[in-house]
């Protein structure tokens, strides 16, 4: 039976929309609950979950007095300074585990999930989201690049509706609003070129850290800033907009824009191509997720179209390998997905902790999917055999670059 649910209400009807923040402490996370303390009186926040971050978490419920709050990988000291710190806060619950986060979403008085858990540890509660028939304001890639298979026939069948928070998918998810899907000709998702835009392959092949974490546009975590100057993050989105716009890979294309003013667009079968601009600022993306249909006033920072001189775009041809990796995952699908992200995150992480170049980030995941194709994959793959992909990949990395 299929279980629909109804929109929750709007700003202005009887009942607020009631919201969980998964990884609030996180950059995503606190844009979050500032966007909700600025739309005010129709929105209220349910629960809120962090990893280990205990001083932000408190901080974050004793101002907004959720219902429960999470720590899903503390540390014990951290706990019991949450549990110390709000102590005389008796109507915050405080849960602790991963589980946590799962029971947390599935709460009758939860409409709205914002999912924005960085990596492999935010697939569980949004597969549990989606099962629900929540609203789900999806920022954490992981959930359709790992597992879209499991995500997308889980959310129509119980009625979920998954609502992009990253600013390109946002752009095409406000642009369809001009068409139907069966319109689109193709999806032109755009990209800053990150730092080493202008570099030599040879030159950006060993760069520092401190130079790939230097992005020119955006502020971000160390993990996602990475991703940014490898491309990778671009490669993962080209596969979520597979996944949420329904569409092939010959039908969805990458062009280099430094300004981050088009966010991304659609072009129509009739000509027309509507793209969504702004600021480089997530509020924009997180409101309208958490308000969709209605746009209402928000925080963000404006567009001051007398300060753009040009924009200015370029086509990435071969000199960002990792992009082909986003379409190669959507050619093959299966299994492909949870190892490209897997051997990423972990070869991002050996870059930072200074154990490999630069260069060898997107080279290490090309070779560690290579392998998994000619030996291992799977075409129609369980959560299990997904996570078990995660984990040999994290392997294979380190097996690689011995």
């Amino acid at each position: 039976m299929q279980h629909h649910q109804k929109p929750p209400a709007r700003s202005g009807q009887q009942t607020p929309r009631r919201v969980a923040v998964l990884g609030s402490t996180g950059s995503i996370g606190c844009n979050t609950v500032e966007v909700l303390e600025h739309l005010g009186s129709g929105y209220e926040i349910t629960g809120l979950a962090a990893a280990q971050s205990w001083e932000k978490l408190s901080q974050q419920a004793r101002r907004t007095h959720p219902k429960v709050v999470a720590l899903s990988h503390p540390t014990q000291d951290a706990l019991a300074h949450l549990r110390g710190s709000l102590a005389a806060h008796k109507s915050i619950a405080v849960e602790e585990g991963a589980a946590a986060l799962d029971h947390m979403v599935q709460r009758d008085d939860v409409d709205i999930v914002v999912a924005a858990v960085v990596g492999a540890a935010g697939l569980s509660p949004v597969l549990r989201a989606a099962k629900a028939g929540k609203w789900i304001a999806l920022a954490n890639k992981e959930a359709l690049v790992v597992a879209g298979c499991l995500v997308m026939p889980l959310a129509q069948k119980h009625g979920a509706q998954i609502l992009p928070i990253d600013s390109e998918h946002s752009a095409i998810f406000q642009s369809l609003r001009s068409g139907q899907a069966s319109e689109i000709r193709r999806i032109i998702l755009t990209a800053s070129g990150g730092p080493f835009r202008t570099w030599s392959a040879e030159k950006a092949a060993n760069a520092t850290i401190a130079e790939a974490l230097n992005h020119p546009n955006w502020n971000m975590g160390p993990k996602i800033t990475i991703d940014s100057a490898t491309l990778m993050n671009k490669a993962l989105e080209i596969i979520e907009a597979h996944w949420l716009f329904g569409l092939p890979a010959d039908r969805i294309e990458v062009l280099i824009h430094p300004q981050s003013i088009i966010h991304s667009m659609i072009e129509f079968v009739d000509g027309s191509i509507i793209a969504q601009l702004g600021t480089p600022d997530m509020r924009t993306a997180i409101q309208y997720a958490i308000t969709h249909p209605a746009r209402v006033a928000g925080c963000s920072t404006r567009l001051d179209w007398s300060k753009i001189k040009e924009m200015t775009f370029e086509e990435p041809k071969g000199r960002f390998p990792a992009l082909e990796l986003g379409f190669e995952v959507i050619r093959r699908g299966g299994t492909s997905g949870a190892v490209v992200n897997a051997a990423n995150e972990k070869a991002n992480e050996l870059f930072r902790a200074g154990t490999i170049t630069f260069g060898q980030i997107v080279a290490t995941t090309q070779k560690v999917l290579h392998r998994h194709l000619t030996d291992g994959f799977i075409a129609q793959p369980t959560l299990t055999n997904l996570l078990a992909a995660d984990q040999w990949a994290r392997h294979a990395v380190l097996e690689t670059i011995q």
